[in-house]
């Protein structure tokens, strides 16, 4: 066989020129993907972000959105998608953010406060009210496309899964609508507030039964629940939202009497078999009684308020108490923990092996937000903020963005 380098030159070339143009288009599609944000604790729930944020953070800029000495009780999550944030507030506003500069792009003003998380698509931006209506908005305009009322207030994430627009309103019925805002069918929502879900492969984790304490994994398909959470057995008041990896699905659960005591759960997903658990008494020994009691009130109103995070072989949960938790994602078992001076004020947020969180501050110690080591709990940066943070922060890109009880809206970027 006689190589004639001649006849195969063209050839060649054009392969490179199109393995190139492959590599472009992944790497673009890569940057899109990790600079966007759209749903509630991101893949699975489990609070990860794919982008490799690393401190030190400077500020990129803030807004404080109302002016009140009263601390206010509700900041969720936003949601990211390029250059726009998109999020709602306790003074009833919904605001489109440029992420550069701040700049306003629109607002649009609801009828009461807003305690719900937005979820978005390519055209529209969706998100509830206690004014009772779920609205759809254009993500261009913020005009309103069409709103859907309900007979409560609706203080729960939105999602859109499939075909569906999800959310649910208190003590009333979780809602499946169209995407033109039109009911497909409900489940009724007999006594629970402030509530989150996680969908993942045909199955809402967790849709309310047909009674107040039952629980469980609903099929939208089938139209039936798979199991129950063993509700009498955890004994909580409280229950977190759902993350799920594999087989198994993880979350947080409080009682409260004169303290709080936290409960940590693995089960399997398919058959509700508890895989593991976990038992502590909150850590709040400079509160009495009543500001526990008063600090567990603050929480509630959170939607992520002891959510997980599942990062590697581990589990990490904050928020509550003062002591950070990372225990062995299959046995339960406590790999480390993080004990701070003061409660801790968010749900946890994990990218490029570090966990971001805020701390509550008191009258002697400023509120902060803070990055500990996803590997063993070490404290790696810090930084004061104005009000402590009441959600998880959101991580897109190379920016960190998060509201705090002071009504202060933040978005910092990596320094170097």
């Amino acid at each position: 066989m006689v190589y004639t380098p001649y006849k195969f030159t063209g050839a060649w070339l054009f392969m490179r020129q199109k393995i190139c143009l492959l590599a472009c288009l992944v790497f673009l599609c890569g940057c899109s993907h990790k600079g966007d944000w759209v749903q509630f604790r991101g893949e699975g729930g489990r609070g990860v972000s794919s982008s490799r944020i690393i401190p030190p953070l400077g500020l990129r800029w803030k807004i404080k959105l109302q002016d009140q000495e009263e601390k206010i009780r509700s900041f969720n999550p936003p949601v990211v998608i390029g250059d726009t944030i998109y999020f709602g507030s306790d003074d009833g506003n919904f605001y489109a953010l440029d992420a550069d500069s701040g700049y306003m792009r629109w607002v649009f003003k609801s009828g009461a406060e807003i305690n719900s998380i937005p979820y978005a698509d390519k055209d529209q931006v969706y998100f509830g009210s206690k004014d009772g209506k779920l609205y759809a908005l254009s993500r261009d305009t913020g005009q309103e496309i069409w709103n859907f009322q309900v007979q409560s207030q609706i203080n729960s994430q939105v999602q859109r899964y499939k075909d569906y627009i999800i959310f649910v309103g208190d003590a009333d019925a979780i809602y499946f609508l169209s995407t033109d805002g039109k009911e497909q069918f409900s489940i009724d929502n007999p006594g629970w507030y402030n509530y989150t879900f996680l969908m993942a492969d045909d199955v809402m984790y967790f849709g309310t039964g047909p009674s107040v304490d039952l629980i469980g994994p609903f099929d939208i398909n089938k139209r039936e629940f798979l199991w129950y959470l063993p509700y009498h057995e955890i004994s909580a008041i409280w229950y977190s939202f759902i993350a799920v990896r594999g087989d198994l699905l993880y979350f947080g659960a409080v009682d409260m009497y004169d303290h709080m005591y936290f409960g940590f759960y693995a089960f399997n997903r398919n058959t509700g078999k508890m895989v593991w658990e976990q038992r502590k008494d909150g850590f709040l020994n400079t509160l009495d009684s009543e500001e526990i009691y008063s600090l567990f009130l603050r929480n509630v109103d959170v939607l992520d308020f002891m959510a997980p995070t599942v990062w590697k072989d581990l589990v990490i949960f904050t928020g509550g108490d003062c002591v950070a938790r990372a225990f062995d994602a299959k046995t339960g078992y406590l790999r480390w923990e993080r004990i701070f001076d003061i409660p801790i004020s968010s749900a946890p947020t994990v990218s490029a092996g570090r966990v971001y969180f805020g701390l509550l501050g008191d009258d002697y110690t400023p509120p902060k937000l803070v990055c500990v080591s996803a590997h063993d709990g070490k404290l790696l940066w810090q930084m004061e903020t104005e009000g402590s943070l009441l959600s998880a922060p959101v991580i897109a890109g190379k920016r960190i963005i998060f509201g705090t009880d002071k009504s202060v809206f933040y978005v910092l970027e990596q320094v170097f």
